[in-house]
């Protein structure tokens, strides 16, 4: 989500990862930054460049972490808006049969009190709010003919089905309520996240801005050659396992005529599914990250990789909780185009690996749909490597 380097804690961490490459990218961090400022505070008690750069990664990085939590409250409570909705159309279809069979017990009563045929009680018993409680019931219903017993019967019955209609309604209407909550909870701390590193950068001279730039490239430089190794092992890996020279590729033949005149059925393979994904991607660079957006035309980090597995015929969850665990974890030594990169300990960001070292992302608030080295964050930062298909 966010330019922050923090350490890593004990846990399970992305296979492939080289040691003396995070210890390297470590070293330069620091002289990098005892060169372009003290690390003293200044004399005005402003905070100092690198701090100021540290406080907004982690500001970023959390408020990254923050959207994932409204995209899956926003999920829940569309869920949940869903089926209160449901119930109340079952309740309202409940009560209207509960209100025929009121009006066809009514019928009777009124039938009773016209042609005198039977004794007040029975009258009594069939206008009753709820029969099944009437004190004489059971001597009552003995003098009932049985039309009039089903008639009492499929109203208690209704009676019952609109209750229970009723108090489910309300339990996921009280759960929609508290999902509501959640929601106003996230998007408070997004925004509040988002405020607080704008103000921080304010504070910023132009020139404290300018290196801060120059931090940022030489980072990206870094991180470009930590990507360029990693296609360097790829490469020497793949010639590994296939030996010998390769055989020249043979001429696709024709699709075999199936007197149907439609196409062959399409190649299911990862790879066909993968290029379907990332043509997608490519084709949303430039558009802006904004959290919580799904497109078309604004993404955030999981909203970009859903909707590009999406249209390679894959449905994936909507938050970087869920779509990590929606495949097959792989080293990521063995990335292959198509698979999701997931960063950080709290799963706060995820790319789409493009291959040698590189990604599509939509990478943090102000910035752009765009191509990144994996290791943008410094390779501390990778989470996980995960194949969706």
């Amino acid at each position: 989500m966010a330019s922050h380097r923090t350490s890593r804690a004990p846990g399970p961490r992305a296979a492939g990862l080289r040691t003396p490459a995070l210890a390297t990218a470590a070293l330069t961090s620091v002289a990098l930054l005892s060169q372009t400022a003290g690390a003293s505070p200044s004399p005005d008690g402003r905070p100092s460049l690198e701090e100021v750069e540290r406080k907004v990664g982690d500001l970023y990085r959390q408020a990254g972490s923050a959207t994932e939590k409204y995209n899956a409250a926003q999920e829940k409570t569309a869920k949940q808006r869903k089926r209160v909705d449901a119930l109340l159309d079952d309740v309202a279809r409940s009560t209207q049969r509960l209100n025929d069979a009121r009006e066809e017990l009514g019928a009777y009563a009124s039938a009773q009190y016209r042609t005198g045929a039977a004794a007040p009680d029975i009258a009594t018993f069939l206008l009753a709010d709820s029969p099944e409680q009437y004190l004489d019931r059971a001597q009552v219903m003995e003098r009932l003919t049985s039309r009039e017993k089903g008639a009492v019967d499929d109203f208690v019955t209704r009676q019952a089905e609109t209750m229970e209609k009723r108090r489910e309604a309300a339990e996921h209407l009280e759960a929609l309520t508290a999902s509501q909550r959640d929601l106003r909870t996230a998007k408070a701390t997004v925004q509040k996240k988002l405020a607080t590193a704008r103000e921080l950068l304010s504070t910023l001279t132009a020139e404290e801005k300018a290196r801060l730039a120059e931090i940022e490239r030489q980072k990206q430089e870094r991180a470009a050659r930590e990507a360029a190794e990693l296609a360097r092992r790829q490469a020497a890996e793949r010639a590994r396992q296939t030996p010998g020279p390769a055989p020249a590729p043979t001429p696709a033949a024709p699709a075999p005529d199936t007197g149907t005149g439609q196409a062959p059925a399409p190649d299911t393979s990862y790879d066909a599914k993968a290029a379907k994904a990332l043509a997608y991607a490519r084709a949303q660079m430039g558009k802006p990250y904004v959290w919580g957006a799904t497109g078309p035309g604004s993404y955030d980090c999981s909203g970009l990789t859903q909707a590009a597995w999406k249209a390679a015929g894959v449905s994936l969850p909507r938050t970087t909780y869920d779509q990590v665990g929606a495949g097959t974890t792989v080293p990521l030594s063995e990335a292959r185009p198509g698979d999701l990169v997931f960063f950080y300990e709290d799963l706060g960001h995820v790319g789409l690996y493009i291959g040698n070292g590189m990604m599509i992302h939509a990478p943090k608030p102000g910035t752009y749909v765009r191509e990144e080295s994996v290791f943008y964050d410094g390779e501390s930062s990778i989470h996980s490597v995960v194949r969706p298909a």
